[in-house]
């Protein structure tokens, strides 16, 4: 796997132009650990962390290059994750900048590496049961599997038009190819896998 698999975009940061305040807003609003400082160019020149702005407390209207720090580890898209994984441990980093001829394109935090230990049929799982709960309640007649993003809803089906809606909302589902409804399994208490 990749880092154009993983990394985040569009990416949130903040310009040369920014203060620390602006730049600490950023962090927050976004919930990011860093923001990359980028110049006119959409080049990165800096990166400015939670730690750079704990430091910056009490000097808020700076420029945010007076607080950023300067050497930045950067990754290109085709970085394997698994060596972005051990530089960000070595080097105690909670995310890194991806630039791809030298400008910004994405960011990839410890969190994205995080996600590919999580198999996408499960996280498929997870989405299609939370919607479905969301749609019928306390009521949960179906029975979720998912193989390869084909997801198979099995149970009972109140007639044929709970039956296209369920089929509708599971197809809005990121990584649902297909979807088999099939009310041959009785209905059932609670989700089964």
């Amino acid at each position: 796997m990749r880092a154009r698999d993983v990394m985040s975009r569009p990416v949130v940061s903040v310009d040369t132009g920014a203060t620390v305040l602006e730049a600490v807003t950023a962090l927050t609003e976004h919930g990011f650990a860093a923001v990359p400082v980028v110049d006119d160019g959409d080049r990165v020149v800096g990166i400015f962390s939670e730690s750079d702005g704990l430091r910056a407390e009490h000097r808020r209207a700076a420029p945010v290059t007076e607080a950023m720090t300067a050497l930045v580890e950067v990754t290109t898209p085709d970085a394997d994750v698994s060596a972005i994984a051990e530089r960000m441990l070595s080097q105690r980093l909670r995310s890194m900048p991806v630039v791809e001829e030298g400008l910004l394109v994405g960011m990839v935090a410890r969190r994205d590496l995080l996600r590919t230990m999580v198999r996408t049929d499960d996280v498929i799982t997870a989405n299609v049961r939370g919607l479905l709960d969301r749609y019928a309640g306390s009521r949960r007649h179906w029975a979720v599997g998912v193989t390869d993003g084909h997801v198979t809803v099995s149970g009972e089906f109140a007639d044929t038009a709970e039956r296209s809606l369920v089929g509708a909302l599971v197809r809005t589902v990121g990584g649902v190819k297909d979807v088999t409804l099939s009310a041959n399994m009785p209905a059932t208490i609670g989700w089964e896998d």
